[in-house]
């Protein structure tokens, strides 16, 4: 019998997968590799559109009237250090599908090169030029991400509740990266932690805040963790890992929402660790993780119609 704390299924990947991607020397190698999955022809399926502030790829349904449809804001994940839109078509085909809903993914500027506000700034231009889209209800936009991505959702929907231009219908938030305190956390054993520990957490929050991560003076809206205000944000869905080193900042999060009164819903996997729905796609953990992150994207735009 084994005593690894991974999912049966995860164990394999686990052996061979670092602890964290990200170190103070290897920030080209990375982009580099990620790069590698950007190249190639765009599937036929996906619309490229610059929206004044920069490149969005649109997935739309397969199957869709004349009437405007739902749509969700998918920002990518990579620790605010790397990654593209593109790495997520084969996901935002599936919300689109699975929803009926057009789904954009907008490319958003990287730090340390251009630090918080500058992914932010992009990804709300992104989301307003959405929300005037002949073929969108304005009603039923929700804004999700993974990891970083989901982070930068959370900063979307804190932002978008402060200007009151634009009411989200949900904020879907895949192991969001919410609070940059965790990297004080010496209690935390990162000997059981994949593709993101507690050095990479670090070395990314610092690059995307533009100062040393885990000090008092980081913005409440860049961390949203750090906000005292939950009030008044979009109905929620977080779903984590039990092994990812956001779980517990996520679970805490999701308290301090239904605390403020807003409707959110958690999921934790048993098991696995960040990013674990992209390593082993068929397993049965990742069917049930997308089956409820599905679900509550499914209800929560219906519910805004």
């Amino acid at each position: 019998m084994s005593d690894s704390p991974f999912d049966a299924e995860f164990r394999s990947a686990a052996r061979f997968l670092p602890r964290g991607i990200a170190r103070s020397w290897n920030l080209p190698l990375i982009r580099f590799i990620g790069s590698l999955t950007s190249r190639g022809a765009d599937p036929e399926n996906v619309e490229i559109e610059n929206t004044g502030a920069g490149p969005v790829r649109i997935h739309r349904p397969a199957t869709s009237g004349t009437e405007a449809l739902p749509a969700v804001l998918w920002l990518h994940g990579g620790g605010f250090l790397v990654g593209s839109p593109k790495q997520d078509d084969a996901l935002c085909r599936q919300i689109a599908d699975e929803l009926g809903a057009i789904v954009v993914a907008p490319l958003y500027r990287l730090s340390p090169e251009h630090a918080f506000p500058a992914a932010l700034d992009d990804a709300y231009a992104a989301l307003t030029w959405l929300s005037k889209r002949d073929d969108v209800d304005a009603t039923r936009i929700a804004v999700a991400g993974a990891s970083a991505g989901g982070g930068l959702a959370a900063q979307i929907a804190l932002h978008a509740r402060d200007q009151g231009e634009i009411r989200l219908a949900a904020q879907i938030l895949v192991y969001p990266m919410l609070d940059d305190r965790t990297v004080n956390r010496t209690d935390l054993d990162e000997s059981v932690f994949r593709l993101w520990d507690n050095t990479s957490n670090r070395i990314g929050w610092s690059a995307y805040l533009g100062h040393e991560a885990g000090v008092d003076e980081a913005s409440a809206i860049a961390a949203p963790s750090r906000n005292e205000d939950l009030s008044g944000l979009p109905p929620t869905w977080i779903g984590v890992g039990s092994l990812d080193l956001f779980c517990d900042e996520d679970m805490a999060y999701a308290e301090r929402l239904r605390a403020a009164n807003i409707d959110c819903e958690t999921i934790v996997i048993d098991g696995v660790f960040h990013g674990f729905d992209g390593i082993v796609a068929d397993s049965a953990a990742t069917k049930r993780f997308r089956e409820s992150m599905f679900a509550a994207m499914r209800k929560l735009l219906a519910a805004s119609a």
